[in-house]
């Protein structure tokens, strides 16, 4: 099965929380509602500073497919 890059979530238990799921490497979950990052792969061994620069560049992206998916029900 082939997934979408990006998948956004939602849980009745946080329901002032956003979740936007990342299914390629590095997985992660971001909540939108306040940035914070959950990795679901192992990081060690990886630089630092590549992972920060691709991070930056992955939240801006999943931000960006929000913004779409919200324009899209509306």
């Amino acid at each position: 099965m082939e997934l979408p890059k990006f998948l956004l979530a939602d849980n009745s238990a946080y329901p002032e929380d956003i979740f936007i799921l990342h299914t390629e490497f590095p997985r992660f979950i971001i909540n939108l509602k306040d940035d914070e990052v959950a990795f679901l792969d192992d990081l060690n061994g990886e630089k630092q500073e590549d992972i920060e620069n691709e991070m930056q560049q992955l939240i801006e992206k999943a931000t960006a497919f929000y913004d779409a998916e919200m324009e899209n029900y509306e």
